[in-house]
């Protein structure tokens, strides 16, 4: 698949990223035309990027003309990568010891390039009833309990800057929008001991955060649950993520 044009090496890349997002989200073989369309790229374009993954042993035909599926080599793959993580390899087990005492859901999170939250790892909680999300899931910053935490680390100056230049969409009615609404808020989660997403970004989801920095890296750790149980159980919920975060603080 490798070009001389670096721009056709991107497309490309983000071609095959497309395609594994696809198959994840209809979980179903999918033929050559359905996979083209959900793509929006030629047939031609699109046979060639089935042919190469058929190739290298990430998809299989499934049948003549029934369809391609991705083959166990990309999660074993991904399983490999995820068994190295340098820093999941660390906090992980304390992550997964902070879910099973709470029941919900537990993420960590760290600001991307693009100053959105970004998903890193989700232990998801055993209630039927819960919080879900992907690892690579990116979030808002302002209406994100993860995304308060982690501007905590700024200076008054980096927030300006950083929220000065993107629209503060209102998800919610409870959605802070405005530069004086988020200072307040953050001055105001210091002094009682955790950063909060009450509804903000999604009506009936509520969370608690708490950033930590790991190996000079800033991350933010999150529990997330309906609206309805964490509401009443913040302070409880926000002394058991400051203890993990502390002792994950102090692995090197």
């Amino acid at each position: 698949m490798a070009s001389k044009n670096p721009a056709s090496n991107v497309k490309t890349a983000l071609r095959v990223i497309e395609i594994i997002e696809i198959f994840a989200r209809e979980g179903k073989p999918l033929s050559l035309t359905e996979l083209s369309r959900q793509l929006g790229a030629p047939v031609s374009s699109c046979l060639n990027l089935l042919r190469t993954l058929t190739g290298l042993g990430y998809l299989y035909e499934t049948a003549p003309r029934q369809g391609y599926y991705p083959t166990g080599r990309l999660l074993a793959m991904a399983q490999r990568i995820a068994r190295a993580d340098p820093i999941l390899e660390k906090i992980g087990p304390t992550l997964a010891a902070l879910r099973d005492a709470v029941t919900e859901t537990v993420v960590l999170a760290k600001l991307g390039p693009d100053a959105a939250v970004v998903y890193l790892e989700v232990f998801p909680s055993p209630h039927p009833i819960s919080y879900v999300a992907d690892p690579g899931a990116q979030r808002h910053l302002h209406s994100n309990s993860l995304g308060k935490a982690l501007m905590s680390l700024m200076s008054e100056q980096e927030r300006a800057r950083l929220l000065k230049s993107r629209k503060l969409e209102k998800l919610t009615g409870r959605t802070l929008v405005t530069l004086e609404e988020i200072e307040r808020e953050i001055a105001v989660s210091r002094e009682r001991g955790w950063f909060q997403n009450l509804g903000e970004s999604i009506p009936d989801v509520g969370a608690v955060a708490w950033p930590l920095q790991i190996s000079g890296a800033e991350y933010a750790v999150s529990i997330a649950g309906p609206l309805y149980r964490i509401q009443p159980n913040l302070e409880n919920l926000a002394q058991q993520l400051r203890v993990a975060c502390q002792v994950m603080s102090q692995r090197r």
